[in-house]
Formats: structure tokens, C-alpha cells, sequence
């Protein structure tokens, strides 16, 4: 860290010499403008750029080397997710069948992104979302609702022997992580561009907290998925009601916890988030009890309604870590509460 003291000119302005090893590599030259932002903990950021127009950032992907369709589209959710906003393929030939067809999922599974060019040795996504468009509370309330229902269908689906809507909360999933990657590219857009923080009024260590609630929801929708899968095997089976008069009793129980956790999220409600944490133990000991009347079951059976209890118990706990993130932010911010926008 360099120390400059700080002078008075003219009797009221406050002057400091900027570094010239920085001033020098960022080119900056006698009577050039350069931004100053006030960060919200109250540090001054210095910057040469001083509009709003947002960086363009553009990845190159030589696709003549890649053989692999699983790598491929890795590499596309990788640098849609880091904050790309154009990705541009290319190859010394024709392109192989399987790149366009991983450029295609990709364009379907994310949001906002398009082909706005396409050869036979060129292929240009451009990203054509406006961030502020898209509330980090916006998405968290659309991806609670998902994966609630998700939840609570794939229950439904246990009771009423319904495969074909096990099979529907597994393609729902996908709504939950195309919401997710969202969020991690917004992030990572924010962390790269402080005016874009200003843009959409949030700081970056909350858009952090946001990321972070949305790995815990896509977790929670996992769980669901986990739940279906281990309902179609048994589809039909001879299922003692008590069991299943149990597992709903689990699932209410696990639901309201993960409701509770988004209420006190967007409240900032401490104390709501603390009984929360508390209630988990209550549906430990009903997992609990599961485990122990499905050993009186079919093998099949007693295996995949144990995996569907911990499933269950599992959603609950990651609704406790999302009231333990509300507590933490809580304490943290002593000053006052944080405030999602349009929360309340």
C-alpha cells in the first residue's frame, strides 16, 4: 500500500497525487477525466472509465481441438457464466455436427444468449440481456417458487403412483439452474464492474449473499429431482400408509422451514430465522422414524423411500443454512438491516 498525505489547494479542495507507475499504465495524461465512486464501505475507486457503457468482453473458442460435446458445452456455461459477452467459435473446417447442436442447448438453457452470426467456420453468441432488467430478488422469489413446487409435486407423485409426474419435476430442474447460472453471471459481472453495481443498487458482497441463497434453492430443487428418481422404481409397489402418512408429514414439515427461510430473508427477520434453525430437529427425528418403519418393507422399497427421507431432511437443513446466512448478515450489518429491493 502506498501513503499519500493529503493537500489543500485554493483553501477548500482536497488534493492527492494519484500513483504515476498506475497513472502511467493506465495511460492516463495531463487534463484527462477519471471517475471517482464512493464504495459503500466508504473506500474511493479511481477509474479511467467514466461512462456507463458496459465492457465488452469477448471469448475465443477453437473448436478445431475439441472432440468432446460434454467438454464443449462446459466451456460455453464457463464463460457464460464468468461474464462474457460475446462467445465466437471457430474451426479451420466445418464445423462438426455435435457444435451445433451444444451451441443450440446452450442458447435454449440460458438466458438472454444468441446467435448473431453463423458460418461455416464461425459462430457468434452475443449476450443480449440487460442486467438491471433482471433483480437478483426477482430471480430468488422465481427459483423459490420452482423448487418448492417441484418439491411438493415430487411427494405428490409418491402418493399417487404418478410417474409421469416424477419424470415432469425432473425436467423442471433445469428452470432452476438456468436461474442460477443467471445469478452467478451477474455476480461475476458486478465483481468486474463496479458501475454496474451502482446500476442495479446493490453492493457487490450482497450480490455474493445472492449467489449464495441460489446455490442453497438449486440444492434444494437437486433434492426434489433425487426425490422423483427414487419415486419411479417404486411406482405401484405396496407402500404401508403409515409410511407415507409419515414422508408427507416430513415433507410439510421441510417446506415450511425452506418458506419460513425466503420470509425472513426478504423480512430480515432474526428472530424468525433463529426458531427456524431450531425446528430442524423435529424433522431429523421424523427422517429418523422413517428410516426405522421401512425396514419392515420390501428391499427395493425400504431403499428408495430411505433415500426419499433423506432427501426430505436434507431440504430442511439447507433451509436452516439459508436462515443461518440471515442472521449473519444481520449481525453484520449492525447499522441497520440489509434491504432486498422490493422485498417486504
Amino acid at each position: 500500500m502506498e501513503i499519500r498525505r493529503v493537500q489543500i489547494t485554493g483553501g477548500a479542495s482536497f488534493v492527492v497525487t494519484l500513483p504515476k507507475d498506475w497513472a502511467e499504465g493506465q495511460k492516463i495524461k495531463k487534463n484527462d477525466p477519471v471517475g471517482l465512486i464512493v464504495q459503500p464501505d466508504g473506500t474511493l475507486l479511481v477509474t479511467k472509465k467514466i461512462t456507463e457503457e458496459p465492457v465488452q468482453r469477448i471469448k475465443e473458442i477453437d473448436c478445431s481441438t475439441i472432440t468432446d460435446p460434454a467438454l464443449l458445452f462446459r466451456m460455453l456455461i464457463g464463460a457464460y457464466i464468468t461474464g462474457f459477452n460475446v462467445i465466437r467459435l471457430t474451426t479451420k473446417q466445418r464445423f462438426s455436427p455435435f457444435v451445433r447442436a451444444g451451441v443450440r442447448d446452450f442458447t435454449q438453457m440460458t438466458i438472454g444468449q444468441e446467435v448473431v452470426e453463423e458460418t461455416d467456420t464461425v459462430i457468434a453468441i452475443k449476450d443480449l440481456l440487460n442486467p438491471a432488467e433482471m433483480p437478483f430478488d426477482n430471480t430468488i422469489k422465481r427459483m423459490f417458487v420452482i423448487v418448492k413446487n417441484m418439491h411438493e409435486d415430487a411427494v405428490t407423485a409418491l402418493e399417487t403412483h404418478n410417474k409421469d409426474l416424477s419424470q415432469d419435476v425432473i425436467i423442471r430442474d433445469m428452470d432452476a439452474d438456468r436461474l442460477n447460472w443467471l445469478i452467478a453471471r451477474q455476480t461475476n459481472m458486478i465483481m468486474q464492474n463496479v458501475s454496474l453495481s451502482r446500476k442495479m443498487g446493490i453492493s457487490p458482497s450482497m450480490a455474493m449473499n445472492y449467489y449464495q441463497l441460489s446455490r442453497i434453492i438449486e440444492r434444494v430443487g437437486d433434492h426434489a429431482v433425487r426425490i422423483a428418481e427414487h419415486t419411479i422404481p417404486i411406482v405401484g409397489a405396496d407402500i404401508d400408509k403409515k409410511i407415507l402418512t409419515a414422508v408427507k408429514k416430513s415433507s410439510t414439515m421441510s417446506i415450511e422451514i425452506f418458506d419460513r427461510s425466503i420470509v425472513s430473508f426478504f423480512n430480515t427477520d432474526l428472530k424468525d430465522a433463529n426458531r427456524n434453525i431450531e425446528s430442524i430437529n423435529a424433522l431429523e427425528n421424523i427422517c429418523g422414524d422413517i428410516n426405522n418403519m421401512v425396514l419392515k418393507q420390501d428391499t427395493m422399497v425400504a431403499i428408495n423411500i430411505g433415500y426419499i427421507a433423506e432427501s426430505i431432511r436434507r431440504t430442511g437443513e439447507y433451509a436452516a443454512d439459508i436462515s443461518e446466512t440471515v442472521i449473519n448478515l444481520l449481525v453484520e450489518n449492525e447499522q441497520g438491516p440489509y434491504k432486498p429491493k422490493a422485498g417486504k
